[in-house]
């Protein structure tokens, strides 16, 4: 069972009155219907757009001190000590539901469930915290009776957060800590981001838009065949996506192997190279992926293929005229195109 601890401490907020925290005595006892809670809560947070990054480092602390940060938290020195056996679960799920208390009785005026679980996936440890609301809902009884019934609502997450603790103590990465922010606007955002002491180190869609327009200038430049380019996009957005799904990074080596295995480092010496500037591991974000698409098509000896992203810019469809309008001309059909003058 990957579940080493779960808890849940509720607040309470109703109209004008001070939010209240109820908070739990204890840890819950392991049980099957905490393991399909996982199952779901992990699906419902993995196809949220998330932001990634970090607790601050010695400088980044030292900055926000001096600029009177609000980024101040003292939720990784509490995770140190809790993983140093200097505090219990209880307590330390308990510090962070009073401050999460505090700040919805500022943004948000409905009550909602905090839910901790301390989990393991094969070598990695993770911490994840969800505010989940409730829907009504029914059951049908022993009696087989419909009854109403309460449900945790997974889809609408307030506000959720997971950390790689693995990564964080081992300091191989600067985006082990992720999160989310489904309702309450930017204040809210920011003082969840405060919370947990968050810095911003990876912007997901702007990497995962730069991996897919050096994809694209990948297969410009290698000259493809419509079929080939079109099985290469296929397999990009298939591993992209699959990664998203299981909330792990698009690994550049990685990637490049399943785009070729016959050259698998092709497409990462052709990043590499270029100096896109991408991290190693990008965050991929499920929008950007969405919108990636090939329009091809082939007839009259014609044959056209071009990303989706271009359309409206690079190139243009005049639907009246029954016309495409190709305003930046590849070099080397351009110098093809020169030849016959």
């Amino acid at each position: 069972m990957p579940i080493l601890n779960a808890i849940v401490h509720r607040i309470e907020k109703n109209g004008d009155a001070p939010a209240r925290l109820v908070p739990a005595e204890a840890p819950l006892p392991q049980a099957d219907s905490l393991d399909a809670l996982l199952e779901g809560l992990n699906r419902a947070y993995h196809g949220k757009s998330k932001a990634w990054g970090h607790f601050p480092d010695a400088t980044e602390s030292a900055e926000g001190a001096e600029e009177g940060s609000k980024r101040t938290s003292p939720l990784p020195g509490e995770l140190a000590d809790y993983l140093a056996e200097g505090r219990d679960f209880t307590s330390l799920t308990r510090g962070i539901a009073e401050r999460l208390t505090a700040l919805l009785d500022t943004h948000l005026s409905v009550s909602g469930d905090m839910i901790v679980l301390e989990t393991r996936f094969g070598d990695g440890h993770f911490l994840t915290l969800a505010l989940l609301h409730h829907r009504e809902g029914f059951a049908v009884d022993e009696h087989l009776a419909v009854v109403p019934a309460r449900q945790l609502n997974l889809a609408q997450m307030s506000l959720a957060a997971r950390i790689d603790l693995t990564q964080w103590r081992t300091g191989d990465s600067r985006q082990y800590l992720s999160w989310i922010r489904d309702r309450g606007g930017k204040a809210l955002a920011e003082g969840f981001a405060a919370l947990l002491g968050a810095v911003e180190g990876v912007d997901a869609t702007g990497e995962t838009r730069t991996l897919l327009r050096a994809f694209s200038d990948y297969v410009e430049k290698e000259d493809l065949p419509e079929e080939a380019s079109r099985e290469k996009t296929d397999a990009l957005i298939n591993y992209a996506s699959d990664q998203a799904s299981r909330g792990e990074p698009i690994t550049l080596e990685e990637l490049s192997e399943v785009l070729d295995d016959q050259q698998p480092r092709a497409f990462f010496e052709h990043i590499r190279n270029a100096d896109y500037g991408l991290s190693p591991e990008i965050p991929p974000d499920r929008k950007a992926l969405s919108q990636f698409r090939r329009f091809a098509g082939r007839a009259g000896g014609v044959s056209i293929s071009f990303d989706s992203h271009l359309l409206g810019s690079s190139v243009e469809y005049d639907e009246n005229a029954d016309r495409l309008i190709i305003k930046q001309v590849p070099k080397q059909l351009k110098e093809q195109l020169k030849g016959k003058n």
